[in-house]
């Protein structure tokens, strides 16, 4: 039988491991780490140890040598148990997946080896706030200066600088040949001159805060360019299509525990002297979120294949679909999973209220849903654009 839709017997114990470490934490340990304002540190570390943290960097910088397919198991799986680490989406993903495809052998040697074992974390910056999912206006721009460079723009949305050691921020440089502005990457330290944030208030119950960065000529040598000038988009991408398949992955998992949550609660309430769970009326849309996650679980893993494979093309139609699948899954899932509690689903005590915040976050980022739609009716449709 291909393995093309069937995992591994590896990748199988994979999730069992991870589904073990995430249930020692679960969803009371991430609660209370919201409440208290601190950061999953803990679960963070000893994912790290454990080697799952970068599981999808390369074996001689002390990575797992596997790819996005492993390190989105190990995402999907803590969320299951209730505790994801969104910054797996940031750190290991993005950046450490673009320093690993296009950084020099000095960058690897520097960033690697920390983002692979956790102790090193890096943040991403490529949303503006008048840029919105038109990557085309950003403002953020790089100009030479002797053997430096000097970024200077604003980011808003950037997820965990405060615990970040560095942001890979997206710049646009001017191209020598037609003038035209191509994004490029940098790497900018946490404590560069000119280099400022100021936290966004969120109305999201998340351990990894939100944030604005003022980038004020900052003055950057010339190795903080991540990759070639020239390659533009490329690189750029190389980061965004792991990007879509880790937030599916974050998605899947969220539903997941959602979905598991709510069938534990209709398997045992009893009203009228049988479980609810025996009625259609609540079976059947539990049956049916079950579904919308399996396929869209099946659309991620395709899309981590691709992109694995090395077909750039093919994984990004298949990210941004899976990601697409994967937000209305967990919408889904988390309110038929509330409703399934009733009066209970909106408690502390069950866990499920704040979810429904949270699982709006893979409709709208890092790209919208409607962004995807045009996406696919251009791209593969051959439609037409309005824009």
């Amino acid at each position: 039988m291909s393995h093309a839709l069937v995992e591994t017997e590896e990748h199988r114990d994979l999730r069992a491991a991870v589904a073990a470490l995430g249930a020692r934490y679960g969803r009371e340990y991430f609660t209370s780490v919201v409440r208290d304002g601190k950061h999953t540190d803990e679960l963070w570390a000893e994912a790290g140890k454990l080697g799952y943290l970068g599981v999808n960097l390369p074996e001689e910088y002390g990575g797992g040598g596997g790819g996005i397919t492993e390190l989105a198991i190990v995402l999907e799986e803590l969320g299951a148990a209730g505790s994801p680490l969104l910054m797996m989406v940031v750190s290991p993903a993005i950046c450490g997946t673009v320093i690993a495809r296009f950084g020099t052998d000095a960058q690897k040697r520097a960033w690697l080896p920390g983002l692979a074992a956790g102790t090193t974390k890096m943040a991403f910056g490529i949303t503006e706030p008048d840029a919105g999912s038109n990557s085309h206006r950003l403002t953020t721009t790089a100009r030479r200066d002797g053997d430096d460079w000097v970024l200077t723009g604003r980011k808003v949305f950037v997820s965990g600088v405060d615990v970040a050691d560095a942001t890979l921020v997206v710049g646009r440089t001017e191209d020598a040949r037609t003038g035209r502005l191509k994004p490029c990457l940098f790497i900018v330290d946490r404590d560069a001159p000119g280099f400022t944030r100021r936290q966004i208030a969120m109305e999201l119950a998340a351990p990894e805060k939100q944030f604005e960065l003022v980038l004020d000529d900052v003055r950057l040598s010339a190795d903080a360019l991540v990759g070639d000038e020239d390659a533009g988009l490329l690189q750029l991408f190389a980061g965004l299509n792991p990007e879509r398949v880790m937030t599916a992955a974050f998605a899947i998992g969220m539903g997941r525990y959602a979905v598991a949550r709510a069938v534990d609660y209709a398997r045992t309430r009893e009203v009228w002297d049988r479980p609810i769970g025996a009625h259609q009326a609540v079976a059947h849309p539990l049956a049916q979120a079950h579904i919308e996650l399996e396929l869209a679980r099946l659309m991620t893993q395709k899309a981590a294949a691709l992109y694995d494979a090395g077909d750039d093309a093919g994984a990004g139609e298949a990210a941004n679909m899976a990601k697409y699948a994967a937000g209305e899954a967990a919408v889904h899932a988390v309110d038929q999973a509330v409703h399934t509690l009733g009066g209970n689903g909106l408690t502390a005590e069950y866990g499920l209220a704040s979810l429904i915040t949270a699982a709006r976050v893979a409709r709208v980022a890092p790209v919208s849903r409607e962004m995807i739609l045009n996406y696919v009716s251009h791209q593969t449709l051959g439609l037409p654009k309005s824009y």
